[in-house]
């Protein structure tokens, strides 16, 4: 029978083995989300993706199931950097007006910076999959509706607390600003011009500003 110490030891390598475990499958999806926006989710090689998380292909395959189950898990890790880089931060703002806008700003600045290489990751992604039914495009559809929902959100908030025009509409302006920020990702991307991008701060302040104009001040 083994001792209270004898125990305690092995519940220690568990957890350590476990946290281990958790830790790699972290690393293999962060090289994971940020290899996909360059060379592809589909085209993901086991060899480059075990290569860029410094792993083995054995250790790689021992986290994986299959190769959807790894573009399914890519997915999530990705909205998880979202979660953290941009949505949380912006939703911290005072007023939903603000909320709004540190959205787009963020998304405008994670694009901008290097924490994707081949910038919005769901923008890639999504042109990759949208002709390919199954798992992960029903995935990519639902946190891209999540996405649109959340912007939409601040927009209904924001009008109903008089900063916006009581006559927008929200799944509209979501609409309209989800497509200045998707389209200054792939200029942005093509031509790696930031101008770029202050042309869409540019659109969306001046689309901002016309919707203000009519508010319940």
């Amino acid at each position: 029978m083994a001792t209270t110490n004898e125990s305690d030891v092995s519940r220690q390598k568990t957890r350590r083995v476990r946290e281990d475990g958790v830790r790699s499958r972290r690393a293999i999806l962060d090289a994971a989300a940020r290899l996909a926006t360059v060379e592809g989710l589909a085209g993901l090689s086991i060899a480059r993706l075990a290569d860029k998380a410094g792993i083995s292909k054995s250790g790689l395959f021992a986290h994986f199931g299959s190769k959807e189950e790894l573009q399914l898990a890519t997915i999530d890790a990705a909205r998880e950097i979202y979660q953290r880089e941009i949505f949380d931060p912006a939703l911290d703002e005072p007023d939903p007006l603000a909320r709004l806008k540190a959205l787009c700003e963020r998304f405008l600045a994670m694009v901008g910076g290097d924490l994707f290489p081949g910038g919005c990751f769901f923008s890639s992604v999504n042109a990759e999959f949208d002709t390919r039914p199954g798992p992960v495009l029903d995935r990519l559809i639902e946190l891209d509706d999540e996405w649109v929902a959340l912007l939409a959100g601040q927009v209904e908030a924001a009008r109903a607390a008089g900063q916006l025009s009581p006559t927008v509409d929200p799944e509209q302006v979501a609409f309209d600003l989800n497509a200045f920020l998707h389209a200054a990702n792939e200029q942005f991307v093509l031509r790696r011009d930031r101008a770029q991008l202050d042309r869409a701060r540019h659109s969306i302040d001046a689309y901002l500003a016309v919707l203000t104009a009519g508010a319940d001040r």
